[in-house]
């Protein structure tokens, strides 16, 4: 018993002792000489913390991995252009087309570029202290090409563009398009002698319809048609009696408007401010004649242009004015700015 006792003790004695060690602080090292180590560990071989084999394999997988990437970008990229074409749009119509077949309309001038969230049309009259001269400078820029029309007929807006004279009797082949009625735009009040209006407080709007691809209206065929308020279910919507007695008028006459026009009309959007806004006169008519559509992209399009002239319109009061195109299957909504632009006048 005690031998044994001896001999275990003998044999702990010789065992290797194992020795259990706590974190050891890691070397200190200044800024510049950590940095140097990070760059090259001479002592593992590292750069930047990483063997040579471990660079070599996490750069192989990214060159990989953006490869595929790429590729599929360009993959995608090419099978989406293949849907596309340089002169329509691939989705069109009602149903397919974003955009749909109803129309809105525009306006010019608008203001300035930092309130182009604005609809507000105002600005003082006269030569003292006046500031309408902006507003006109704008209005000129976007008329630009309709003068250049004006002043020789035969210039082009684009080399290619196959540009002819229409009429309700003729209308324009594949790819022409109808010269727009420089003349009868221009005139009156509305010209730029005359500062179309501005400087008197009686202001010339320019009022166009939005390009919709292969669009065709569907024209009144006879006064009566126009909207009047009287319908079966709301919203009943009635056209201004005022066109509505103009429109009346051409049919007694044997006008070939009546059948042929996408009519347009501008309003006060109240009863307050239908007295405020006053008269309206349009040149060179209340309408744009149904030759010129349908749109299809061709080179040189001008899109046809009304002016509506506010012949009186009350200073010093904000005016709301709605204008509107009257055809049938156009719908009315403000909010959405479908068959519809609003905007706001006011004269000091």
């Amino acid at each position: 018993m005690g031998n044994d006792t001896a001999n275990d003790t003998g044999a702990k004695k010789g065992a290797p002792v194992t020795q259990f060690q706590g974190n050891i602080r890691p070397e200190e090292l200044s800024g510049w000489e950590g940095f140097k180590k990070f760059m090259w560990n001479k002592g593992t071989g590292e750069v930047m913390g990483r063997t040579g084999c471990s660079w070599f394999k996490i750069g192989l997988f990214y060159l990989v991995y953006y490869a595929f990437l790429s590729a599929y970008f360009v993959a995608m990229m090419l099978i989406f252009y293949q849907t596309l074409d340089d002169h329509a749009p691939t989705w069109k119509g009602p149903e397919r087309g974003i955009i749909g077949e109803n129309p809105g309309l525009g306006y010019r001038p608008h203001p300035e570029d930092k309130k182009i969230e604005s609809t507000l049309v105002h600005f003082r009259k006269g030569d003292y202290n006046g500031n309408w001269q902006p507003w006109v400078d704008r209005l000129e820029v976007f008329l630009e090409d309709y003068h250049n029309l004006k002043e020789d007929s035969n210039k082009k807006p684009n080399k290619n563009a196959d540009i002819v004279d229409c009429d309700f009797d003729k209308g324009p082949g594949p790819e022409q398009i109808c010269k727009v009625n420089v003349e009868g735009l221009f005139q009156g009040p509305c010209t730029n002698e005359t500062q179309y209006g501005w400087k008197t407080g009686t202001p010339c709007i320019a009022i166009k319809m939005n390009k919709i691809y292969d669009w065709k209206p569907e024209p009144f065929k006879k006064w009566s048609e126009l909207p009047n308020g009287e319908c079966d279910e709301p919203p009943c919507e009635s056209a201004p009696q005022d066109l509505i007695d103009y429109v009346k008028e051409k049919q007694e006459m044997g006008s070939s408007m009546v059948g042929n026009m996408v009519w347009l009309s501008c309003e006060g959007e109240n009863p307050a401010d239908r007295e405020n806004l006053g008269p309206v006169k349009y040149y060179p008519e209340p309408g744009i004649r149904k030759y010129y559509f349908p749109y299809k992209n061709q080179p040189g399009y001008l899109s046809p242009l009304v002016f509506a002239h506010l012949e009186n319109p009350k200073q010093g009061v904000l005016i709301a004015v709605s204008c509107k195109a009257w055809a049938h299957g156009l719908v009315h909504d403000v909010m959405e700015r479908i068959g519809t632009v609003h905007f706001e006048i006011m004269i000091d």
